[in-house]
């Protein structure tokens, strides 16, 4: 079974999902993939949720709901949606371990500190024995590994993070996380055979147009 994990730190849900994989028995065998999230809206053409005000205003309180009923403390940053680009890449550059991913998330959000510069980011990076975060966020390598796999992710499908990919199969969101781990427990389910009809059902109405 082949597990991976597409994030981005500037998901809040991303960091609660974070928080459940770690207590899964298959948790050393999540491979966990930085994308760029902001690239991933662009591809599709759509606004992310806090770049809406209804749905920022329900999300923020969704996920706040979220952290309480998980135990899992959580404090947002100074400003929200922030640029995570420097974030992801050091990450990268840090070989995207679970530890690395822990310190930034946890800065983050656990903590509420700014995460959208490398000055921003000196603290995590020294504790990720990273000596010039500047130099490393901008160096082409990790960039150019940013960009793969934000396109890989595209590639497969991932249309919001966190997601968690099953063998190609794509389980999306926070709130997903007991159906994950019904599938981790038992793929068959995704056998079944009503399972199997609705996703191959036809799209019965085209998307409205304005009139006019």
């Amino acid at each position: 079974m082949t597990l991976r994990w597409y994030f981005d730190f500037v998901s809040p849900f991303a960091y609660l999902h974070w928080q459940r994989l770690k207590t899964l028995p298959q948790f050393e065998r999540i491979t966990p993939v930085p994308i760029a999230f902001g690239a991933v809206l662009h591809h599709m053409g759509n606004l992310g949720p806090a770049e809406i005000p209804a749905k920022r205003r329900f999300t923020y309180r969704q996920v706040l709901w979220q952290a309480q009923q998980q135990g899992t403390p959580l404090r947002f940053p100074p400003g929200h949606p922030f640029n995570p680009l420097a974030a992801l890449r050091l990450c990268l550059a840090a070989g995207a371990t679970p530890a690395s991913v822990d310190i930034l998330f946890n800065w983050i959000w656990r903590d509420g500190r700014a995460a959208d510069t490398p000055q921003a980011l000196a603290l995590p990076g020294a504790m990720l024995d990273v000596a010039d975060v500047a130099a490393a966020v901008a160096a082409p390598s990790v960039k150019e590994q940013l960009r793969q796999n934000t396109e890989a992710a595209i590639a497969a499908g991932v249309f919001g993070v966190p997601t968690l990919a099953i063998d190609g199969e794509l389980f999306w969101g926070n709130e997903s996380h007991p159906l994950m781990v019904a599938v981790l427990a038992d793929p068959g389910l995704l056998q079944q055979p009503e399972w199997q009809r609705v996703v191959e059902l036809p799209v019965a109405v085209e998307r409205s147009r304005p009139a006019g």
